[in-house]
């Protein structure tokens, strides 16, 4: 690791302190950004592949009753502080507030391994205010299903430090992790972009998909997560509709 980049938190902050979020005017239908759930659904390679099965089944049964097996970080799914600090909130203690409110999309076009500088952020439009939710469209989603996938692009660490300064309330990615992809990390890797967001109660959305059509929009995000006691992540069905202040 390089030893000019910003040293992530090593432990669990706190809630950043946020202003609530404006009333806006709905300008479009919801739109749902979360992947299906089922065995195909994305998953990092470094964790088991889901299974679906059944318990019961119709006709022979009286009723259907499905059994899964998954971890919590499969699919599109939301990242509870606990994930990284062992003593911060569960996703059971996740304020609601904290999973929805206005935000925008960004489109930011990256091509494999790369890396999400600040002076690409500081490009973006419209322009972050503090409180929002950040979802950023790499085009990635479309990529699902490819080997591609797997090579997803990254945030920088000064980039997670910038979003930090500009206090929003999440970040939601289009890809399985905002921190550098698996294969380019070098021993002593310490997880930056997620320690630094996390730390401060920044919570951390990944594998969304559908929000290439609200790109360079005002939106509006809610974030349905389960309150899993004990929790480091949840699944999470994700809709936004584009607003207008």
């Amino acid at each position: 690791m390089c030893d000019q980049c910003p040293k992530a938190p090593r432990g669990w902050i706190g809630w950043l302190d946020l202003p609530e979020s404006r009333a806006m005017q709905p300008a479009g239908p919801w739109i749902d950004l979360t992947h299906a759930v089922g065995p195909d659904m994305p998953c990092a390679s470094i964790f088991p592949r889901p299974s679906f099965g059944k318990l019961r089944s119709l006709p022979d049964d009286p009723f259907n009753v499905t059994d899964i097996h998954m971890v919590a970080h499969a699919g599109t799914h939301v990242d509870a502080p606990l994930h990284y600090f062992e003593d911060a909130p569960d996703m059971a203690s996740i304020p609601p507030e904290r999973l929805g409110g206005t935000g925008v999309v960004w489109r930011v076009e990256k091509g494999p391994d790369e890396i999400i500088s600040v002076a690409e952020l500081e490009q973006c439009r419209p322009l972050l205010r503090a409180g929002d939710i950040l979802a950023v469209d790499t085009g990635w989603a479309a990529r699902f299903g490819t080997p591609d996938y797997e090579r997803h692009p990254s945030f920088s660490p000064e980039a997670a430090v910038w979003l930090l300064e500009k206090r929003i309330k999440m970040l939601a990615c289009d890809f399985a992790t905002p921190d550098l992809v698996y294969h380019l990390r070098q021993p002593g890797f310490d997880w930056p972009v997620h320690r630094t967001l996390l730390a401060n109660g920044i919570l951390i959305c990944e594998h969304l998909t559908g929000h290439a059509f609200l790109a360079g929009k005002r939106v509006e995000f809610l974030f349905g997560a389960l309150p899993i006691a004990g929790g480091d992540g949840s699944p999470a069905r994700v809709v936004a509709r584009a607003v207008r202040d």
